[in-house]
């Protein structure tokens, strides 16, 4: 049975990097699945990441049966941090009540993504996170033994330099209020990975509140992560390092060595964190 039609906007964000193979029928299950089982208005807009294939066709194909899909292109790759922060400059535009995001590959399916919204509405939390480490969550397909020591060993940092208190920052399944996401949308600079990481210590540095629920999970074969697990967890290593940095009274005396940051960054073929001015230069 559909709930009431009181149900607040929802702007869903996809980032994609070369996701042709798959991320055709993730759109078409979303779309299908929120015309069945919500009635505020929803829509996902994906936001491909200097992609090389062709999943900007293949999101224009599926945005011709489903209005609610839109492609928002940047030819240059701009890293899947980089991505959300533009897709939430176009949220804070479109004034969605809440704004998600989840992967292309479908490893949350539209259901799980509707709990967060469910969540969010219930708990009156500004922010809604999935987690893959709590009772409760089902997981179809768990990660890799390798790649579960290096997400174990990466939270134990982030744990030791922000002290969050959450199990889960990395998942890709959370949801923000308008209100948070205004406020502290200027302030998101991480363009890698572990831009998660940069939006909840923003969030709570804000005095806004992160509930964190369990999440139905699949971890997806293919995973660009997986493949190059050494060079993306040195990345994001340096970016949790470096944002504590900024949150410490020694960040002014860096300062002279941001291009040797920048360097370094695009030395391990990732996005440098962001400065305080971006230009947009996003298009259909």
């Amino acid at each position: 049975m559909r709930e009431a039609q009181t149900q607040p906007s929802v702007l869903l964000l996809i980032p994609a990097y070369n996701e042709e193979e798959r991320i055709g029928p993730v759109l078409r299950d979303y779309a299908e699945y929120f015309r069945k089982n919500y009635d505020g208005e929803f829509r996902a807009v994906v936001v491909l990441n200097g992609c090389r294939d062709n999943t900007l066709g293949i999101v224009k194909a599926v945005a011709k049966e489903f209005s609610e899909i839109e492609p928002l292109n940047f030819e240059a790759p701009i890293g899947k941090g980089g991505a959300l922060i533009e897709g939430f400059k176009k949220a804070t535009e479109a004034k969605a009540v809440f704004t998600g995001y989840v992967d292309a590959d479908g490893a949350t399916p539209a259901k799980a993504f509707h709990e967060l919204i469910k969540q969010c509405m219930a708990s009156k939390a500004d922010c809604v996170i999935g987690s893959r480490w709590l009772p409760g969550s089902v997981l179809h397909q768990s990660q890799t033994k390798l790649r579960r020591v290096f997400s174990r060993g990466f939270h134990t940092i982030v744990e030791l330099l922000f002290w969050l208190r959450l199990a889960d920052t990395q998942c890709p399944a959370k949801l923000v209020r308008r209100e948070a996401l205004e406020e502290i949308l200027e302030s998101l600079r991480i363009a890698d990975l572990a831009f998660d990481v940069n939006l909840l210590v923003l969030l709570k540095r804000r005095g806004y509140t992160i509930k964190e629920v369990p999440i139905e999970w699949t971890d997806q074969l293919g995973s660009k992560v997986t493949a190059n697990l050494w060079r993306v967890s040195l990345v994001m290593f340096l970016s949790v390092v470096r944002l504590r940095l900024v949150y410490s009274p020694f960040y002014k005396w860096l300062r002279p060595l941001r291009p040797l940051e920048t360097w370094l960054y695009l030395k391990l073929n990732a996005p440098p964190p962001r400065s305080v001015v971006e230009t947009s230069g996003g298009g259909k």
